[in-house]
């Protein structure tokens, strides 16, 4: 399984919240050092190397949500708020396999007799945010808002 490699932007972003993140914690970073940082995390020899390899913009395909975003929808038909954990591309390019933190954990049993609840969930999601999987009623697993 691949991920979508992030784009020049994304990865100059990561670089700042690293430096705001260092500087919270009492250890400030210098601008050039959180770039090469960032370079070391994605496996590149430098930051010149790293954005070499990387995209100027995102293909016109891929989704609209990305690690760390926040997120809201439907899983199982119930309503959620919640956080991007991971997002990796699967073999193919069509379908993306999403982790999503939940807010709030989520009942996902509809009968009064007991309760199911889920906070983090697992699921296959195309593009646009809708799992092919369908519920026994026909409708997708999980739909995200977008």
């Amino acid at each position: 399984m691949t991920t979508s490699p992030p784009t020049i932007d994304e990865l100059k972003l990561q670089a700042k919240r690293l430096r705001q993140a260092m500087a919270d914690r009492g250890t400030p970073v210098a601008h050039g050092a959180a770039l090469e940082l960032v370079a070391q995390q994605h496996g590149a020899r430098d930051w010149n190397t790293l954005t070499a390899r990387a995209p100027r913009e995102r293909p016109k395909d891929a989704p609209s949500f990305a690690v760390g975003n926040k997120v809201s929808g439907r899983y199982l038909d119930q309503a959620f708020e919640g956080r991007v954990l991971s997002l990796t591309m699967l073999p193919g390019g069509e379908l993306y396999n999403i982790v999503v933190q939940f807010d709030k954990p989520v009942d996902v049993v509809t009968f009064d007799s007991f309760s199911a609840f889920r906070q983090r969930i697992r699921a296959h999601v195309n593009a646009k945010g809708v799992s092919p999987r369908k519920t026994s009623n026909g409708l997708p697993h999980l739909v995200l808002a977008i």
